[in-house]
């Protein structure tokens, strides 16, 4: 039997008793601090807060509940790099269908436990997503196994729409939703389901600059899969859109950004910070969109947070490199005479600055030094933008030469 190719309001409201039973509805929260940043309402929808930490539950709930008997006894097969795989493994043991799963060498080890938690198999499989669905489509020839694709699939794309039907009852007056984006069934999901019910809400997708298929495939007028993929983003890092994925984004959607990796670690830490709402890298990815052009949305805003599933040890580096990115930490090279006391005088001008030292490392031996100076390498605590600027110009007034590097 021919697969279905379209996916309609009608199919979307269909199967909501079909993700009810697995997912929850997850609530949709004011957020001051985005609010501030781009003075018009923003609202948060907090799929970080679903069963199995991601929206993909919905999708896979979908489309495992639809499989026949004779599809169950044969066990279904997925490749995904976490969330999916989750989805898939919880959907599959409720039904109880034994579940395999394929997932790229590196995938985050909570998502893998939790996988293995939900009682499926999983196997690794070396390089991307687009290799383990290769993985996957093998295993699929080779057993019989029932491939629940992670994104090019009716069934998924209707589950996944049914996040933009939440969206649309708890806040009805939305002028702008931002979603997240990696093979584009949510974005899809969602755009159908919300201009369905209001043509006027602006439905836009965000992809991490760094895999960001979908632009270049909508200049070519057909999926195209990038060369190489490099983004802390693993949630959204698929390297080529899928056939019926593409065709809806074309005719649903009405914008599709990039965020850099810079943006997405300072939202990610600010959503921590401000909102206390823990998220991976591809859940934040819609804000950092929001933080990037902020005059750019209509409000009332609503920013899907996608996912929480993060390393803890990612989540450390990715803190980091948001304070960073923010300026909240600083490395400075700083020049100065090399006399008794000359240190002490620079420490004491960050002190007063208000600036805290983490590290200090000495250089006199350089090509670039004067025989009576000193470099001094510093890492400081700041309290953000203006405080970096501040800090540094008030040690250029007091004559040390100053690079930020």
């Amino acid at each position: 039997m021919t697969e279905p190719t379209v996916v309609t309001l009608a199919d979307i409201e269909a199967v909501r008793p079909l993700v009810d039973a697995v997912a929850v509805r997850t609530p949709m929260l004011e957020s001051r601090w985005l609010a501030g940043v781009t003075g018009v309402p923003v609202h948060l929808k907090c799929e970080n807060l679903q069963r199995t930490g991601s929206f993909k539950v919905r999708g896979a709930a979908v489309r495992i509940a639809r499989l026949s008997e004779e599809e169950r006894a044969r066990g279904v097969v997925a490749a995904s790099a976490g969330n999916h795989a989750q989805g898939v493994a919880l959907a599959a043991q409720q039904h109880g269908i034994t579940a395999t799963v394929f997932m790229p060498e590196g995938a985050p080890i909570p998502k893998e436990r939790a996988t293995r938690g939900y009682g499926a198999e999983v196997r690794f499989v070396p390089g991307v997503l687009e290799d383990a669905l290769g993985a996957a489509r093998a295993f699929e020839a080779e057993t019989g196994a029932v491939l629940i694709h992670p994104f090019d699939h009716v069934d998924v794309v209707a589950g996944q729409g049914t996040l933009g039907l939440e969206i649309i009852e708890q806040l009805p007056e939305a002028a702008t939703v931002i979603v997240p984006t990696g093979g584009g069934g949510l974005l899809c999901g969602v755009a159908i389901a919300v201009k369905s019910a209001r043509p006027d809400v602006r439905v836009v997708g965000v992809q991490a600059a760094g895999a960001a298929a979908f632009p270049p495939s909508l200049l070519e007028g057909r999926p195209l899969r990038l060369p190489q993929m490099a983004t802390m983003a693993d949630g959204i890092a698929v390297g080529q859109p899928g056939e019926l994925t593409f065709r809806l984004v074309q005719e649903y959607v009405d914008d599709l950004l990039t965020v850099s990796e810079e943006a997405l670690s300072r939202s990610l830490l600010a959503l921590v910070e401000r909102e206390k709402l823990v998220v991976e890298p591809a859940g934040a990815a819609a804000a950092a969109a929001l933080c990037e052009e902020p005059d750019r949305f209509e409000g009332p805003v609503v920013v899907v947070l996608s996912g929480g599933n993060i390393d803890p040890l990612l989540l450390g580096k990715v803190i980091r490199h948001g304070m960073a990115a923010g300026r909240r930490y600083l490395n400075l090279q700083v020049t100065l005479a090399d006399v008794p006391g000359g240190l002490a005088q620079l420490l004491t001008q960050i002190g007063e600055a208000g600036g805290n030292v983490i590290e200090v490392v000495h250089e006199r031996i350089s090509p670039s030094l004067l025989l009576d100076e000193v470099d001094v390498q510093l890492q400081l605590e700041t309290r953000g933008e203006p405080h970096a600027e501040a800090l540094i110009a008030r040690l250029r007034e007091h004559g040390y030469t100053v690079v930020e590097r």
